[in-house]
């Protein structure tokens, strides 16, 4: 019982999958309500899988399948190809830049989920995660022109390689609470704007700009922080 259990859990994780092929189906159809409604449920479905695995202690019931490895074939297509190929195809940066900004994006996150230094002993990323998913989504709602979306790109690509972390919105443990009131907030708002076909108003623009601002600052503040006092003991 408890290895069938196991395995319904990497279905699970595996079901990513399928929701990847349905956005990427939307996209096609320049369908961006359902494109970001099925990377969310993918985004979903990838951060309860992992606490659930652990819980019932998947990779000690089933050994010679790796949940790590599945994780990172299911999250580098939701989380790296389909926004790459979706930047490009939807005309957010054009042309041969867009394709350029792709193949970045596409490269880069296969690097960054290459290497091994990628968590950290806090559980914290080390760089810039590769959620270019979320990346996508705030193009769509600020729509930054060609080149500054392009300067973006390039400096995010850069960013997955500093040893600057990057908050895990479960795994980490110091403020945990403020992080998922945050991610709370900001589900909120990202399906308010998903449900509305990708129109924004103030209020939402505001809600997305400041829960994602803590998510891309608060790993680094939380790293500087305990290095003082390492310093200090």
């Amino acid at each position: 019982m408890a290895q069938i259990l196991a395995f319904l859990i990497h279905i699970l994780t595996a079901s990513g999958g399928a929701f990847a092929i349905l956005a990427t189906l939307a996209a096609f159809q320049q369908d961006w309500t359902m494109l970001f409604a099925w990377l969310l449920v993918a985004q979903f479905v990838d951060g309860i899988d992992g606490p659930i695995a652990r819980k019932f202690h998947v990779r000690q019931t089933l050994p010679n399948w790796s949940g790590d490895a599945l994780d990172f074939v299911i999250d580098f297509v939701t989380y790296v190809f389909i926004p790459a190929l979706v930047l490009s195809y939807a005309g957010l940066i054009p042309g041969t830049l867009g394709m350029v900004a792709a193949a970045i994006i596409v490269m880069s996150g296969g690097l960054y989920f290459a290497d091994s230094r990628m968590k950290t002993t806090s559980k914290a990323f080390r760089g810039f995660p590769a959620v270019w998913n979320g990346v996508l989504f705030y193009f769509f709602i600020f729509t930054p022109s060609p080149i500054i979306g392009f300067l973006i790109v390039v400096v995010l690509a850069a960013a997955q390689f500093i040893p600057i972390e990057f908050i895990h919105p479960v795994r980490v443990v110091r403020l945990r609470w403020v992080t998922l009131t945050m991610v709370a907030i900001w589900s909120v708002f990202a399906v308010r704007v998903t449900m509305n076909d990708m129109a924004s108003d103030p209020l939402d623009q505001w809600a997305l700009a400041v829960t994602g601002a803590y998510f891309f600052v608060i790993g680094g503040i939380l790293q500087f922080y305990r290095k003082i006092a390492n310093t200090e003991i």
